[in-house]
């Protein structure tokens, strides 16, 4: 019911100026039982060392979000729109019909983040952007949506999917349950700090596949930040 990925287990790529880890296939990384959870598709936990980053490129058909974990990252794209978007915030591109975007780390630091593909309800549609800040203390000992395709989460970054993106902080020794509905698939990875999923230690940047139809119980035993992607 729940399965364990730890971060040693995932793909790996460096490329020198990009230090990669894939949760799920991607480029040169293929495994067969990793395609996709439910509606997600990719998340890849990125390093980009400073003054580089993914020069223009397209993307179709595809939620595209951007969760910054150090530094920051500096969004330009064919759309005329441009932001940079810093720690614990969160960016949002639906591509739709097709968009070229870069994303560069401008900062004299490493920027870390996950970037999480999630596959759209519905083809189509004019591509579009948005960001916006996410207060961790906003989101203190519970999960907060930040980013939805449900009208319910009006204060999410809007997504073309049956889906949402969560964040939560812990404190060490608080607790949190999260239920699965029947049906979905729940993915969660601690960005920082060591937790338990129902007893199951899982460090910093391991994924935990959660089938549905169940409620976790998610403990933190030092202070953690939780991302989790419900679809």
């Amino acid at each position: 019911m729940i399965e364990k990925r730890s971060f040693e287990s995932l793909g790996h790529a460096d490329h020198g100026w990009l230090n990669a880890r894939h949760h799920f296939s991607f480029a040169n990384y293929h495994d067969p039982a990793r395609m996709n959870w439910g509606a997600l598709r990719v998340w890849n936990d990125d390093k980009i060392a400073p003054n580089t980053g993914f020069p223009p490129h397209p993307h179709a058909d595809m939620e595209i979000i951007t969760y910054v974990r150090t530094g920051a990252i500096t969004h330009q794209d064919s759309m005329g729109n441009k932001g940079r978007t810093g720690p614990g915030d969160v960016q949002v591109m639906s591509a739709g019909t097709g968009v070229r975007h870069s994303e560069y780390n401008l900062e004299n630091e490493d920027t870390t983040l996950f970037q999480i593909w999630i596959m759209p309800n519905r083809r189509g549609g004019s591509p579009a952007w948005g960001a916006k800040p996410f207060p961790k203390g906003d989101r203190s000992g519970r999960f907060v949506a930040l980013a939805s395709g449900f009208v319910e989460d009006s204060e999410a970054l809007p997504i073309r999917a049956d889906a949402r993106v969560l964040g939560a902080t812990l404190k060490a020794g608080e607790s949190v349950d999260y239920a699965v509905g029947e049906g979905r698939h729940a993915y969660l990875v601690p960005a920082t700090g060591r937790i338990t999923i129902d007893g199951e230690a899982f460090n910093a940047r391991d994924g935990a596949a959660i089938s549905g139809g169940q409620t976790v119980t998610i403990k933190a035993d030092e202070d953690a930040e939780l991302v989790l992607v419900d679809s």
